[in-house]
């Protein structure tokens, strides 16, 4: 199974001998993305210059995309600000390839999201398809079956010329993969501004059951225990993507490096899942870890790092596509698809009749050992001789500058309060449908529809919902629903607020679907680390983020930092990607976005305020951006979504839809469309109310706000509920067979215009869809 024999005759390599007798050789360690001081750490940690193999595995090791050299002092918070019931339920946190929680009767779900956004600018398809595969692995590595996918994307301005060309790619890639992979995408969201033009976000989250006792972690222990690497061959594909392409920002002309963008196979990927899979039932590993970024370079100072010995690799071992990569390349390729796994001497043999069963091709590169050191050899030569840990762990942790914005003060105090409203019935019908069909509020299922998300057969809840829900046991019909929610103009404004704002809107999201929350993943895109005023952005999200999950009393178990998005100096507007997932104790009693009969009244919980700063209403009608973000209330968030939970599970409340983007007005045309029943609505009682005017009671993002319909014979038992827990509620309106939407005294909008302002926007901008 070596791969020795097909490589042809090179330069002798750079041994760890030749590195002593040579220390003064010249070496490229910038332009593998190390700054001088760095390389001179690692001098250090040697006691002598690395070897050219040495210097491969730093540099990618402890790149900002492995490393997190400059965002590891602030995430700390999401270890340091948690409660016992925070951790109760937490089998795994951070740390590991994904977290897990336990969602009771012997089941796990594991989680996690992470972002593949330069390799998506720079080729659109591979890059998001290879974000899917990368994501997926993590998940299998815990011992979890992948159930669902969802995606969080965010594009440059949607007549933009070079947006079409990224769009295609991307939602190609994605629906690519995961329906190759047959693993349902069941969410997300896709927002367009111009600020993403050369950076777009393309954020990928997994998930995965297993039962608790299913549950692995990747750790080389065990001296005599052999390294095993299985799947893909290794190819010169994504060489120094992690060091290079994810750690640095984008020139006006481009990239400023460019190496290959990983290439993904999913076919290869599914057989994977499920070699894997018997690999685990059949107690056949010690642990698997998969080679995503910084490929053999990561799993085996990760492995060696986690255990309790050290590691020896034979890298001619590796099985090759192409038989020229240097063993610098070799450890540094990103190729996709392949996996490393720790066996047992007497449990070999039983591997590798499953990975010859399921046609993967294996190698048997090492063992594991008690040197406390990952040493590699190459053609017969010691080519790294290293404390793993100063590779994986210790690698360099910066407090970078801070600086508060000059430009803030002056973006908040020029509030969209002050901006013209609409008065007229012509003008409020004109806005509100100017709303229902711009590129962040039109239907999305230009994008959706390319994704299955039915296929497994267990997907109870999907797009347009307001989260995905999966069941995850037939017999008893528990499953988990999980949201994704950011607001990129909310943290431009406000990064602190505009982080609780997220994990508000996913949270509440998650609770519209009648789950309860339990748990966080978080993808924090920013631009470069190296501006203190994207430092200050960081310091304040993250803050925010972990002060939220206090509140809220669920913990962060994992997720994905992505710095340096931007072009030039300008970098993108501060996206940190919350995603919630809940639980439900059955999957029969979900709750969808719409309502379905007519005859229910439609009722608002909580209240309307002046709250139009950086909301989608200022920047579709006037494109402006400032002021202060909406205020958020953490704890009556948590009563609002018991109060819900309780209502679905009193089949109390038949439909519930979140109000974020776009207000009022968005959320009920969304659920007239929704399963084609109309409604007719009031604000007067709003207005009175809550003291505000027409269109801020059509439009305001207010935080807190759920409408649901309830059956007129549960009216009293909800109403009841409501006083109860002491959540504010009005009864705005009442379902009916019109087939329109009648805001009444101002103006009604027929099923067909709504429908048909709605979808318009994707077509006209990307092409019709066939079939």
């Amino acid at each position: 199974m070596s791969a020795a024999a097909n490589t042809p005759t090179r330069p002798a390599p750079d041994s760890v001998a030749n590195a002593e007798a040579t220390p003064d050789k010249e070496q490229p360690y910038g332009a593998l993305g190390l700054k001088p001081d760095e390389y001179a750490a690692i001098r250090e940690i040697l006691g002598r210059r690395p070897t050219s193999g040495e210097l491969a595995m730093y540099s990618v090791m402890w790149s900002e995309h492995c490393s997190y050299k400059s965002s590891k002092n602030y995430l700390r918070q999401f270890g340091s600000k948690t409660t016992e019931k925070m951790r109760k339920n937490l089998m795994v946190g951070m740390g590991e390839n994904a977290g897990v929680v336990d969602v009771g009767e012997g089941w796990a779900v594991t989680f996690k999201i992470e972002s593949h956004n330069h390799p998506s600018y720079i080729e659109p398809f591979q890059g998001a398809a290879t974000g899917v595969g990368g994501i997926v692995r993590d998940i299998i590595s815990m011992g979890a079956r992948p159930v669902a996918v969802m995606d969080a994307l965010r594009f440059g301005a949607i007549d933009s010329p070079d947006t079409a060309r990224v769009v295609h790619g991307v939602v190609s890639g994605i629906s690519f993969y995961g329906n190759c992979l047959g693993l349902p995408n069941i969410g997300g969201e896709t927002y367009f501004d111009s600020v993403y033009q050369a950076n777009p976000l393309v954020n990928a989250l997994a998930v995965g059951v297993l039962r608790h006792e299913d549950l692995h972690l990747a750790n080389a222990r065990g001296v005599g225990n052999k390294v095993v690497l299985f799947g893909a061959r290794t190819g010169a594909d994504g060489i120094g993507g992690a060091s290079i392409l994810a750690s640095d920002s984008f020139s006006e002309g481009g990239p400023t490096k460019r190496p290959a963008v990983q290439v993904g196979d999913p076919f290869a990927e599914k057989v994977l899942i499920e070699c894997c899979l018997e690999l685990f039932a059949g107690k056949l590993v010690e642990g698997i870890q998969d080679l995503g970024a910084a490929g053999i370079s990561c799993a085996t100072s990760e492995l060696a790092s986690n255990g309790d010995g050290g590691m020896f690799v034979e890298l001619d071992n590796v099985l090759l596509r192409d038989p020229s990569l240097t063993a610098e390349e070799i450890l540094m390729s990103e190729s996709q698809e392949r996996m490393m796994a720790i066996v047992t001497p007497e449990k070999l043999e039983g591997f590798l009749a499953v990975t010859a069963k399921w046609d993967v091709e294996t190698s048997v590169l090492g063992e594991v050992t008690d040197t406390g050191r990952l040493i590699i050899n190459w053609r017969g030569e010691e080519i790294v001789n290293v404390l793993p840990r100063t590779v994986a762990v210790d690698g360099p942790v910066y407090d970078r500058p801070v600086a508060y914005p000059a430009w803030i003060d002056a973006l908040q105090a020029d509030t969209a309060s002050a901006l013209p409203r609409p008065t007229t019935p012509d003008e409020l019908r004109s806005q509100f449908l100017a709303l229902l069909g711009s590129a962040n509020l039109a239907d999305k299922s230009w994008i959706t529809g390319q994704y299955d998300r039915y296929v497994m057969g267990n997907t109870a809840l999907s797009f347009p919902d307001d989260g995905g829900m999966v069941r995850v046991d037939e017999e008893s019909g528990l499953g988990f629903a999980v949201a994704t929610d950011a607001n990129g103009r909310y943290c431009q404004l406000d990064p602190y607020q505009g982080a609780r704002l997220a994990l508000a809107e996913a949270f509440r999201n998650v609770a519209v679907t009648g789950a309860t929350p339990v748990a966080v993943s978080d993808c924090l895109n920013f631009g470069s680390p190296e501006n203190p005023e994207v430092m200050w952005q960081f310091s304040k999200a993250v803050e925010g983020l972990a002060d939220g999950c206090m509140e809220l009393e669920i913990p962060v178990t994992g997720g994905n930092v992505s710095f340096y998005n931007q072009t030039g100096d300008v970098p993108i507007h501060p996206t940190p990607v919350v995603a919630v997932l809940g639980v439900i104790d059955d999957v029969g009693r979900r709750i969808p976005s719409g309502w379905q009969d007519e005859g229910d009244n439609i009722y608002l919980l909580g209240t309307t305020s002046l709250e139009l700063d950086g909301s989608a209403w200022a920047g579709v009608i006037h494109d402006h951006l400032g002021g202060r973000p909406p205020a958020v209330d953490l704890a009556a968030e948590m009563n609002l979504a018991a109060l819900i939970q309780a209502g679905g599970a009193g089949s109390l409340i038949a439909s519930a839809h979140d109000l974020a983007d776009g207000g009022l007005g968005q959320a009920l045309a969304e659920a007239v469309m929704r399963f084609g029943v109309g409604a007719r609505v009031w604000l007067t009682e709003i207005e009175s109310r809550d003291g505000v005017d027409t269109a801020t009671a059509l439009f305001s993002e207010s935080t807190g706000r759920v409408i649901v319909s309830v059956p007129r014979e549960d009216d009293v038992k909800f109403q009841g509920l409501c006083e109860g827990r002491g959540y504010p509620v009005l009864r705005i309106g009442v379902t009916d067979k019109s087939g329109e939407l009648e805001v009444q005294d101002h103006f009604t909008v027929s099923m067909e215009q709504l429908r048909a302002v709605h979808t318009a926007t994707m077509a006209e901008h990307f092409g019709a869809l066939l079939g």
